[in-house]
């Protein structure tokens, strides 16, 4: 082995290029893990999909629950359909029945909507029709604003329904 007098006085071996990887990258061992830039991109890659997912799980999950009370409604207006449909029926004039209340919706057009944990409070209109449903436990967004469900009356005596109410429009069901 051959060394070399480098500078200040201190001896260093000279490699041996006979011998396997002297003088390479080879022989020396790399140490084994990840950069600290490698780990801060990705981080930052979670933290970029995270801004975007959250936001979006959050409103599929709104989107979700008002479902949930869009089909109370629906059951709703069925029976409504049923009612007006005995009543012209049995000769008498279209009408639409007085529920002020829950507890009025469930003995007037026999709906049971004890186990809707979304619905706060509900009510028919006798003039229009309308059900008006004011929502609890869904969101801070929506809670405490109403979905509505108007009928529209045709000619032909056939009722067809629209949404509305006072939540966002992104949240109210497609007709």
């Amino acid at each position: 082995m051959d060394y070399a007098f480098r500078g200040c006085g201190t001896l260093k071996k000279r490699p041996d290029f006979g011998e396997k990887g002297a003088g390479t990258m080879a022989g020396k061992k790399r140490k084994r893990g990840f950069t600290l830039i490698e780990l801060l991109i990705v981080m930052a890659i979670i933290g970029i999909l995270a801004a975007v997912a959250i936001p979006m799980y959050k409103n599929y999950l709104i989107r979700a629950k008002v479902a949930d009370v869009a089909n109370a409604m629906r059951y709703i207006a069925t029976a409504m359909n049923n009612y007006m449909i005995d009543l012209t029926v049995g000769g008498g004039t279209s009408a639409w029945p007085a529920c002020p209340d829950l507890p009025a919706i469930q003995t007037s057009l026999g709906v049971g909507l004890s186990n809707v944990s979304r619905i706060g409070a509900a009510q028919i209109s006798h003039d229009t029709g309308e059900i008006v449903a004011t929502l609890v436990n869904v969101d801070g967004l929506v809670d405490g604003r109403t979905l509505t469900l108007t009928p529209v009356v045709g000619p032909d005596g056939s009722v067809s329904w629209t949404w509305g109410g006072t939540i966002e429009t992104r949240f109210i069901p497609k007709q």
